[in-house]
């Protein structure tokens, strides 16, 4: 049996701070398997390890985490010990040139093994009627040029991040490469949340026959942002399988392949070819 789970957080500049809270959440998932054996994938938010500063603090400690990939090596380690396929939000990676990030979303086996990674390519540099106001995220952040697909023995898992949801081309690719599933760690905007988070979602599902795991930061950061959580497991038929709104904490729902099977064999979806 395989379980799907997103883990909802409100992190915090302080990294070991961060760490500690996702090991408590990924410990109850012991909790729920009643000795069954059970394999588990599980997405934590965008910005998981540290949020709630400025992103030029987040230059700074991938600049810090370059040599020895700390970041990279907590997320291993937490994969390992609680034995789940972990897509690791994403992390702040020092560049090439070392003046630029990339916001990637690391992928670990349970072993703890990196399977893959993928950074993050549609940035956020856009205008939202909140506290913010402005927000500029290739000021400090080297966009990502590529799809990417974790091939893992549970399920192709196609990667995404957060403002990547409003780019349907970017979820077809990944469904031509053989996704059955696709993450989405996210710090939405409270605004955007509210207006079109859930629809989103919804629909990159039902475009691409897929399940959709959205993990979101939720809650006020330390830096007065305020995020709109509401992390959401959709089936491939656009069906909400659970949902957290507020508050940290995890959701689960189980993982059916036939249930992907099923519908695209009753509804198969070919793009056609349009001549300009």
């Amino acid at each position: 049996m395989v379980k799907l789970s997103a883990i909802q957080l409100n992190s915090t500049p302080d990294v070991e701070h961060n760490v500690r809270t996702i090991a408590q959440q990924l410990a109850k998932l012991t909790l729920l398997e009643n000795n069954e054996e059970i394999e588990h994938i599980v997405v934590l938010p965008e910005c998981c390890l540290f949020f709630g500063a400025n992103d030029q603090s987040q230059l700074s400690l991938a600049q810090q985490s370059k040599n020895n990939n700390e970041l990279q090596l907590a997320l291993s380690q937490l994969a390992k010990q609680y034995k789940v396929t972990l897509i690791g939000g994403t992390i702040p990676i020092i560049a090439e040139g070392g003046n630029k990030f990339t916001n990637t979303s690391c992928v670990f086996n349970s072993y703890g093994e990196l399977i893959t990674h993928y950074d993050k390519v549609h940035l956020f540099d856009v205008n939202v009627a909140d506290s913010e106001k402005t927000y500029c995220e290739s000021r400090y952040t080297q966009a990502g040029n590529k799809a990417c697909i974790a091939k893992t023995p549970l399920a192709n898992i196609g990667l995404s991040v957060c403002f990547d949801v409003r780019f349907p081309l970017l979820y077809q690719k990944l469904s031509e490469l053989g996704a059955d599933i696709i993450t989405v760690p996210s710090a939405f905007t409270r605004v955007t949340g509210k207006a079109h988070w859930q629809t989103l979602l919804q629909a990159r599902a039902i475009e691409n026959q897929v399940y959709i795991i959205a993990a979101g930061q939720e809650g006020v950061h330390a830096n007065g942002r305020e995020t709109w959580g509401h992390s959401m497991i959709i089936n491939p038929w656009g069906e909400i399988l659970a949902c957290l709104e507020q508050g940290e904490g995890i959701i689960t729902s189980d993982y059916i392949p036939l249930e992907i099977k099923r519908i695209r064999t009753s509804m198969p979806l070919k793009h056609a070819l349009i001549s300009n």
